[in-house]
């Protein structure tokens, strides 16, 4: 199989897998420069706020810097040479760009920072900022981030991917590796964006029904990864015959990925639930300090007009 340069051929002399040689720096240029600049556009929104005297909570600015730096981890280091010829390797790749690194990035609240920080434009003209909400509103975004969309989406991008030729097919290129992994976290992102539910959006179910979605799309995953656990042979093409110098068994190493892939399914179900939790606490305290003060409006007009009768009687008195 050719890989242009870019799988199999060009790491035949990659020697066994170790943690710390996976984490050593393997330029790619799409993904670092991508990396770069969505940093680098989020920092430039936060700056622009606060010189204007807005605040911005630091936590979803460390949200978002650890989202871009998950997906430059697994993507702009030798975890991406050896993902080209380890399945269980590229699985974790698959498993952090797709589940890890949306949810951090959602939970940096790109979309709010955006519509914050781009300044509106002249009466009849449109800006950035009037194109962006133009985006949000189109009928297009309602449709990719409805669940009836987002959720057959996040369960075929496995099945239909790795358990038909599509897979090995995009492999054969840097280009096809590369729109693959762009893929992933696209699908993550559309598929946790009404989940976290920090962004503005066409769709912002309760908070129950977010729960139901999420929990609708994880068990899939997780028969995912059985089923690449349990099979008897190679089941992609690709990782089949793996370069001696890795000194790995394909069957083995297939099984380890179906590991990954089912261990993934709970950790972003348990980091979703833990912020949704505590946007809906957050969310009660907001709404009983509006009944509060509602409650004391409705009280202090009560005794204003009791003190004014009281005043009216006395007068007719006098």
């Amino acid at each position: 199989m050719d890989h242009s340069g870019h799988g199999m051929d060009m790491n035949m002399d990659l020697p066994p897998f170790t943690l710390g040689r996976g984490l050593e720096f393997s330029f790619d240029a799409f993904f670092l420069i991508g990396s770069l600049v969505g940093l680098g556009l989020y920092l430039w929104g936060v700056v622009r706020l606060r010189r204007r005297g807005d605040a911005w909570p630091l936590g979803r600015t460390i949200a978002f810097t650890a989202g871009v730096l998950s997906v430059a981890l697994v993507m702009c280091t030798k975890l991406n040479d050896y993902g080209m010829v380890m399945f269980s390797v590229h699985m974790i790749q698959h498993m952090v760009i797709s589940m890890l690194s949306p949810i951090l990035l959602l939970l940096g609240a790109p979309v709010t920072l955006a519509l914050r920080a781009l300044s509106p434009a002249a009466r009849g003209h449109k800006g950035p900022r009037e194109l962006l909400l133009m985006l949000l509103h189109s009928r297009y975004m309602k449709v990719i981030t409805h669940p009836v969309f987002t959720i057959p989406l996040f369960i075929a991008s496995l099945y239909a991917l790795y358990f038909t030729p599509i897979f090995d097919f995009l492999m054969e290129s840097k280009a096809g590796h590369i729109g693959m992994m762009v893929h992933f976290l696209a699908v993550g992102l559309v598929f946790f964006w009404p989940i976290m539910g920090v962004d503005p959006g066409p769709h912002r179910p309760g908070y129950v029904m977010r729960m139901l979605e999420l929990f609708a799309g994880m068990p899939f995953h997780a028969f995912f990864g059985i089923a690449l656990m349990m099979a008897s042979e190679p089941m992609i093409k690709t990782y089949a015959n793996p370069p001696a110098s890795l000194g790995i068994d394909p069957l083995l190493d297939q099984q380890w990925g179906g590991g990954i892939a089912w261990a993934f399914s709970e950790i972003p179900s348990v980091l979703v639930l833990i912020a949704l939790v505590y946007q809906w606490y957050h969310s009660e305290q907001r709404a009983a300090t509006r009944a509060d003060r509602a409650a004391d409006r409705d009280g202090d007009q009560e005794l204003e007009a009791y003190n004014s009768y009281l005043a009216s009687l006395q007068a007719r008195g006098q």
